[in-house]
């Protein structure tokens, strides 16, 4: 039997340069990125206070880890959080008259499929085909194949 090596640490990010993964690298670079170009448009006073926040979200979103998860998925999870209904109510009314539509479908699908009933020598007769795995046809099959080729 073949020896596989089984992948450890999957979850761990690719460093490329020190202790920085290329998730920080390119979050980090496209602050910087962001940080000059508010630095040639922008008065200086408003390039500090926007400079600084924008370098503090980089940041955050770069380095800071929630339960060993990054901060985005944090951010994201509560965005959904927030979405959901803060109260839910159970309508029973919905309720039964699904089940009151399951019952009416269950009960026309059983009178669309009724069984068919045969006599014991009909039933005697589809045994031995099934005992036979289909070498022996049967009469009325044997009968029809025979009509057929003629």
């Amino acid at each position: 039997m073949q020896q596989f090596t089984v992948p450890q640490f999957i979850d761990v990010e690719d460093k490329i340069i020190g202790p920085i993964t290329t998730r920080q690298f390119i979050l980090l670079l496209a602050a910087t990125i962001i940080i000059a170009i508010f630095y040639k448009f922008l008065d200086f006073s408003l390039f500090l206070i926007l400079g600084g926040l924008t370098f503090l979200i980089s940041v955050t979103f770069a380095f800071i880890k929630i339960n060993g998860r990054p901060f985005h998925y944090f951010v994201l999870n509560f965005i959904q959080t927030l979405k959901r209904p803060k109260l839910r109510v159970w309508n029973k009314d919905f309720f039964v008259g699904i089940e009151k539509m399951a019952e009416e479908d269950v009960e026309a699908k059983i009178e669309h499929i009724k069984p068919k009933k045969f006599g014991t020598s009909r039933l005697a007769e589809l045994s031995l085909i099934v005992d036979t795995r289909g070498m022996y046809e049967g009469e009325e099959r044997g009968s029809e194949t025979n009509i057929e080729t003629t």
